[in-house]
């Protein structure tokens, strides 16, 4: 990383940045990275909203939100970029004026639709991280499937109940894949949604501010055990623990011949 000196910056940003330059392995070399960075959140729930507000904060300068819904009651419990006023808006609007209101200096680029087949390539095409904070397996699988085919990182988390998971895909010869852990979809039956199994907002809060800081490293080329482990956490008991992800030779993503 070329080193990048104090008076690169405004005073406003100074000022804002102050304590991310203090700190080792950023200084203002990493927040110039920052300020210059692209990072896609898909999904502005539970979340994308911790994971986007501390994207925001720490100065990343191109936050991209994707999310095709409005805002309901049930989402202000988790879903802390929302307000009560703002019911029935669209979540990826209200997402934007959150941030703005908190970093003026980030710009947000907002993408109010539902990932597909037909729209990936022009919705992610440009951004250098992408977080996935969606809510459903056809979603990760496709974010999965695009990413590494195009080299660019993931970070993957999901949160239900008291619990949740993180892990990091750095697309590379001796990573594993998405789906050299998860190879095909699940039924729907085996994964249900909040609506019915319900989730604790701060259990979600928790995953998505984990996934800021991984992409925030992954944005300073810094390693993690995650791009080869998975991350569990039990709110419940107040226990993380991990596991190790393995490359899977007959893995359909990125086995042999793929």
């Amino acid at each position: 990383m070329t080193s990048a000196p104090r008076e690169d910056f405004a005073p406003p940003e100074t000022g804002r940045y102050s304590r991310n330059a203090l700190l080792a392995r950023v200084g203002w070399a990493g927040q110039a990275r920052w300020r210059a960075s692209r990072v896609l959140v898909v999904g502005a729930g539970g979340l994308g909203s911790a994971a986007l507000l501390y994207l925001a904060a720490a100065g990343v300068g191109r936050l991209g939100v994707v999310d095709g819904d409005a805002v309901e009651l049930s989402n202000l419990q988790r879903q802390i970029l929302h307000r009560t006023a703002g019911l029935g808006r669209r979540k990826a609007a209200s997402a934007a004026d959150s941030l703005a209101a908190l970093n003026p200096l980030c710009r947000v680029e907002t993408f109010d639709l539902r990932l597909d087949r037909d729209n990936v390539g022009d919705v992610v095409s440009g951004f250098e991280v992408v977080l996935d904070a969606s809510d459903n397996f056809p979603t990760r699988f496709l974010l999965a499937e695009y990413c590494w085919q195009h080299q660019i990182p993931l970070v993957s988390a999901a949160a239900t109940g008291w619990h949740g998971q993180l892990l990091v895909v750095r697309p590379g010869a001796d990573n594993p894949c998405y789906r050299c852990l998860v190879p095909e979809l699940p039924p729907a039956a085996a994964v249900p949604p909040a609506s019915e199994s319900g989730i604790l907002g701060a259990v979600a809060g928790t995953l998505g501010c984990l996934q800021a800081v991984e992409a925030l490293k992954l944005l300073l080329g810094l390693d993690s055990d995650l791009h080869r482990r998975l991350l569990a956490y039990d709110g419940l008991q107040g226990r993380f623990q991990t596991v190790n992800r393995v490359k899977r030779p007959d893995c359909p993503l990125c086995g042999p011949g793929k």
